[in-house]
């Protein structure tokens, strides 16, 4: 990929951060969306639940990359909070979308974020990007999600949607918060442990957004999670073995739900994806089991 100029919000993230450092260690030149007034050349104003974007800011840039949100896993959820998690979202990528379709020459690519909670439960049967929404908060919120990206597509902007999955990092996200328990050799299995979870290691994410970045043709959903997902039961068992300490402990069900109410159903509930059509684009994953993502999460 030649040097290229890329926008990205929520460059403060867990995802973003990792984005940033990626692509300005390969030379490119990376704008900031903020949301206070810009303190450098690199930053760009911006106030998502307000839909305002300083779209001046984004022109010449190849790619603008939304990656902001109020995180799903960061406090029980009320309705107050439920609320900020939908406008975060669908306020904010509706403003970019809005931004880039007013420019004379917009971003040839518009990489919009997603989940892979746009299919909710699905048990053990294995889903990819042909399946339809589920049924609850997170797919209804998907979906407004992805549809909020529609004034970039309809003026021609190619569009991806990147549904991922649970990153495999320490930093941040479910794994920011297992590693420290596992450590201590407080970790083991939640609820029955057969829920499947649908992992993605930190390096492939990145890794596989800049491909959907620089591969022409490519648009519409991704699933960026590894090829094959696997049980809470036997995620549990690797970050044992990797880590050296016993998984015995078991958090049950009702517990899970009293401490964290609805989103419980999110750590319970079981989403087994796959990445159909990032393989059949011919991306590769460098960690695609559990034991190589959580040891290059270490």
């Amino acid at each position: 990929m030649e040097r290229s100029r890329i926008a990205v919000a929520g460059a403060s993230g867990l995802i973003g951060n990792a984005l940033v450092r990626s692509l300005t260690a390969d030379g490119h030149e990376v704008v900031r969306l903020v949301r206070r007034a810009p303190r450098a050349k690199d930053e760009v104003r911006w106030d998502p639940e307000a839909r305002r974007v300083d779209a001046a800011g984004l022109a010449g840039c190849d790619a603008v990359v939304n990656l902001a949100g109020a995180g799903v896993g960061s406090r029980r959820w009320t309705d107050a909070y439920k609320a900020r998690i939908r406008r975060s979202r669908v306020l904010g990528t509706s403003a970019l979308a809005e931004a880039i379709a007013s420019l004379d020459d917009p971003p040839r690519v518009f990489v919009a974020g997603s989940a892979i909670g746009f299919y909710g439960e699905t048990g053990d049967r294995p889903v990819d990007e042909s399946a339809p929404h589920g049924e609850g908060f997170l797919p209804e919120l998907c979906v407004e999600w992805e549809g909020a990206a529609a004034p970039a597509r309809q003026a021609g902007v190619r569009t991806v949607f990147t549904r991922t999955g649970l990153v495999v990092a320490r930093e941040g996200g479910a794994w920011g918060k297992l590693f420290p328990l596992f450590k201590a050799g407080l970790g083991g299995r939640m609820g029955d442990g057969r829920q499947y979870w649908s992992f993605v290691s930190l390096h492939d994410e990145v890794a596989a957004i800049r491909h959907l970045i620089d591969t022409d043709g490519l648009s519409g959903p991704f699933n960026l999670t590894a090829p094959e997902p696997l049980t809470n039961r036997e995620i549990t068992a690797a970050m044992g073995r990797v880590l050296h300490r016993p998984a015995l402990f078991t958090v049950p069900a009702p517990v899970l739900r009293t401490v964290l109410g609805e989103m419980a159903g999110d750590v319970l509930g079981s989403t087994r994806v796959r990445p159909a059509r990032l393989l059949e684009s011919g991306f590769t994953f460098a960690f695609p089991d559990i034991e190589g993502a959580i040891r290059a999460a270490l």
